[in-house]
């Protein structure tokens, strides 16, 4: 794919989704592996401010695992940082320490040219007001129960914690969104029942024909049906113990853009209509529970319920 056909989604990216201004400086972080897509956000990102910089570094080894200090440090020094990466920066302590440090930030874990095109070939100002619609339904519900005919019944409490946006609109210093975006998520203080993921989810990628099954009690994921999965959380556990069997989120798509799934974790669960659900690291979307690890899985055709009243789901136009 020529770099040429990534300028279009990277100009949505910098201009609609960041508003990089002139006297800004962009931090643009990427890896060995996605070197095209961050050589493009550059691009564009140096056609609009004097203060751009591309740092680039060998791809991680899991998702969630600490980029090198002096990326961190370009990262925190930065008003706008996008990190199209193979592992995600998203649950790191350095996205959340340069949030703090007041800057924007997009990451874009996993993200392909394919992906690149497709997810940013949106607009995000609608994704925001399907967004804004979604959490009106869910704000300040005490439960929320999701279901799907395939045998998921989990019920989640949100407790004091908030429903997040994620509008792929990052304007305000100290905002974070993925790219592509459209999401609204919470982690919750509490969580009981089985899901069964139909969708997609990592290791495998788009499931085809397959469900993976897993039983939730207290906000710990009690049992995993699929041995690679299970195997991924246990090694997490050899490190961090039972803080890896975090239940971490709970997450509706709203990007009406994303009609199929394509076993893409960043792009599928942004899909309108959906709903992922997550293990392990909680700490950077409102939670307290640090882990080197955050798995998502993907649920089509559910059923969401806010306090028994049936929440109104995007659908794919």
């Amino acid at each position: 794919m020529s770099d040429s056909s990534l300028r279009g989604p990277a100009q949505t990216a910098v201009q609609q989704c960041m508003d990089l201004g002139a006297n800004e400086s962009c931090a643009v972080i990427t890896d060995d592996e996605r070197q095209a897509i961050g050589e493009a956000l550059y691009g564009v990102a140096a056609e609009t401010s004097d203060d751009a910089a591309l740092v680039r570094y060998p791809p991680g080894d899991q998702h969630g695992e600490e980029p090198p200090a002096p990326v961190a440090a370009a990262m925190a020094g930065a008003d706008v940082v996008l990190a199209p990466t193979t592992k995600s920066l998203s649950h790191t302590e350095a996205r959340t320490a340069a949030n703090e440090a007041g800057a924007r930030v997009a990451t874009l874990p996993g993200i392909t040219d394919g992906v690149f095109l497709m997810g940013l070939d949106a607009d995000y100002e609608s994704i925001r007001a399907e967004c804004e619609r979604l959490v009106d339904q869910v704000e300040g519900a005490d439960q929320i129960r999701v279901t799907t005919d395939l045998g998921t019944d989990i019920t989640f409490e949100p407790g004091a914690r908030e429903w997040l946006l994620d509008t792929g609109i990052v304007h305000e210093p100290g905002e974070m969104s993925n790219l592509p975006a459209g999401e609204i998520f919470v982690s919750p203080e509490d969580a009981d029942g089985r899901f069964v993921v139909d969708g997609t989810m990592m290791p495998h990628g788009k499931l085809e024909g397959q469900t993976l099954e897993f039983e939730v009690e207290d906000g710990q994921v009690t049992h995993i049906s699929d041995d690679e999965v299970r195997t991924d959380v246990e090694e997490a556990a050899d490190e961090v113990g039972d803080a890896a069997y975090n239940l971490a989120e709970l997450g509706i798509g709203a990007n009406l853009a994303v009609e199929d799934l394509v076993g893409s974790v960043l792009l599928d669960e942004k899909a309108a209509g959906t709903v992922h659900i997550a293990i392990g690291d909680d700490h950077g979307i409102g939670g307290d529970t640090h882990a080197p690890i955050h798995l998502d899985g993907i649920i089509t055709a559910p059923t969401v319920y806010a306090d028994g009243e049936e929440v109104t789901l995007p659908r794919p136009e």
